[in-house]
């Protein structure tokens, strides 16, 4: 099987089990051993009660998910034999920056590289690095164990077969991928969150209604027809046809 490799925080963790619940061999990068030790410990914790709960992801049992699973301390060892890389860290651009800087000298012309980024740019992240055809922002719902969406946002030069490669891999791990034909600020999720929250404030703000009955009305009303069908097919599914 592949090996997959990632920055150890919350999404790195997340994804981590994602990927061993797919039956992919995991290697969890970070700089500190004891950032990783903790990282294992915690993974470990998690899949018992998930399975304890009977929510454990995959046909894999937890000792044989958390055997695809280790960790390095060396990112030159870490990147060895990696086809796919998923960089994990906080949400700071010339950390990013640096990060992808440090892989764009170490890997080859076939590995993935990818951002858990929630607003950064592709642009701004990739911009001149050397392998910047195989570098794209594959983008997760917090936490990715439940919500299985997967915005995947290429740079302007990201090669189509990046796209593709990286679509059908969040689809063998049962996330649902969508690809957006272009960056743009704020991606899709948030823009659309955004129009929502703006929207709630405003009306809670003129006193149209309390804060916890507008929360109700996306709980117990839009956010239900939400959880299973979209806006545009609710247009086109409406009662005139």
């Amino acid at each position: 099987s592949v090996i997959y490799f990632l920055f150890s925080g919350l999404i790195g963790r997340s994804w981590a089990m994602v990927f061993a619940a797919g039956g992919f061999k995991v290697k969890l990068y970070d700089v500190a051993q004891e950032q990783l030790t903790s990282a294992l410990e915690n993974i470990r914790k998690q899949m018992k009660e998930l399975e304890e709960s009977g929510f454990l992801k995959g046909t894999l049992s937890v000792e044989q998910q958390l055997a695809l699973i280790s960790t390095c301390a060396d990112l030159k060892a870490a990147v060895e034999g990696a086809t796919f890389i998923q960089e994990c860290t906080p949400e700071n651009l010339e950390l990013k920056k640096k990060i992808f800087g440090q892989l764009d000298l170490v890997v080859g012309d076939n590995v993935i590289l990818s951002s858990s980024t929630s607003c950064l740019l592709p642009s701004k992240l990739f911009t001149g690095l050397k392998h910047v055809k195989q570098c794209i922002v594959s983008h997760p719902v917090n936490p990715p164990y439940f919500v299985p969406l997967v915005e995947i946002v290429p740079h302007p030069e990201t090669d189509p077969s990046t796209i593709e490669r990286t679509y059908a891999l969040m689809k063998k791990i049962g996330q649902s991928p969508v690809k957006l034909n272009r960056e743009i600020e704020g991606f899709v999720l948030n823009r659309l969150q955004y129009a929502v929250i703006s929207e709630a404030w405003r009306l809670v703000g003129e006193g149209v209604m309390s804060p916890t009955d507008l929360d109700l009305v996306m709980s117990d009303g839009l956010g239900m027809r939400y959880a299973f069908i979209g806006p545009l097919e609710t247009m086109h599914l409406n009662a005139e046809g």
